[in-house]
């Protein structure tokens, strides 16, 4: 009994500097987040207790609600393409000669600062002297115009993830056993069957994460909306990210960003919960 007492003390005590990791820098703030939800404060006074008045005030704030669709169409229009690309940039260059040097230059954009490479679409999308105007022969407003500006957000963020995600399912691709893949052909699953019957499957993993961690940086896209639009025309690019800045900030309204911020979270363990939920079911229907 002592022995596994000892080993167990043991293993806390291994287990202690990731523990103080994961309260400090993750279990901490959300119950700061959640203690100042509750607060009026104006970054400068003192703090008054205010209850659940934040709360009624976003969930019925007709703006909040904006945001959160907005955001969520940026979702859309970004995860699945960017991922989509990415498993066929990796499948271009995952058992090529040269490969490396390819997933280098496709990941550059990624590792980029988001406000640099806004500012250079932003020069590209500019309607006087814009490379892109200039390529095609017309004037265009990509972020002026209502219709194309969350569109054009969502390009740019796309040609910045596209790296990123070919690199996991690059990795992923290369450590499928070629045996599995050599059966495969004998079998007579080639092209598009192996593709489907073989690759995909055994992507899975990664694909639930390429997924889950997409879904998570779209949620939290400002930079580039900051650079390229701040947010306009019209709140056609009013994510969330840009409501809760506004929110803390330039209204001095913390509490309301608290709120905001801890709706963002329920919504997005709710999403990946799920996410988790469908990917299990479909390994252990796999298995």
């Amino acid at each position: 009994m002592n022995r596994r007492v000892r080993r167990a003390g043991t293993s806390y005590l291994l287990l202690l500097p990731s523990l103080i990791g994961v309260g400090g820098f993750l279990l901490a703030p959300i119950v700061v987040v959640a203690w100042l939800s509750l607060h009026s404060w104006n970054l400068l006074g003192p703090m008054r207790f205010v209850g659940l008045h934040n709360w009624r005030s976003v969930l019925g704030d007709a703006e909040f609600g904006h945001a959160l669709l907005v955001t969520l169409a940026l979702t859309v229009l970004v995860v699945p393409v960017q991922t989509v690309l990415g498993f066929a940039v990796a499948m271009l260059v995952a058992r090529r000669r040269g490969g490396s040097a390819f997933r280098v230059v496709f990941a550059l954009p990624w590792m980029c600062a988001p406000v640099v490479i806004g500012v250079v679409w932003q020069w590209i999308f500019a309607p006087t002297g814009g490379a892109l105007d200039a390529v095609l022969g017309r004037r265009i407003e990509w972020l002026s115009d209502p219709a194309l500006a969350l569109p054009s957000v969502a390009a740019v963020s796309i040609w910045s993830n596209v790296g990123y995600v070919a690199l996991f399912f690059v990795a992923g691709i290369r450590a499928i056993p070629r045996e599995v893949l050599e059966a495969g052909a004998l079998d007579g699953a080639t092209g598009w069957r192996r593709i489907r019957w073989l690759t995909l499957p055994l992507l899975r993993p990664t694909m639930f994460f390429v997924l889950v961690t997409g879904m998570l940086a779209a949620f939290q896209t400002f930079d580039t909306v900051y650079a390229l639009t701040r947010g306009g025309p019209d709140g056609r690019t009013d994510v969330v990210a840009m409501r809760i800045f506004a929110e803390t900030f330039d209204a001095a309204r913390p509490g309301r960003a608290a709120v905001m911020a801890l709706v963002v979270f329920a919504v997005l363990f709710a999403i990946t919960l799920a996410q988790h939920r469908y990917f299990r079911a479909g390994g252990e229907r796999a298995r």
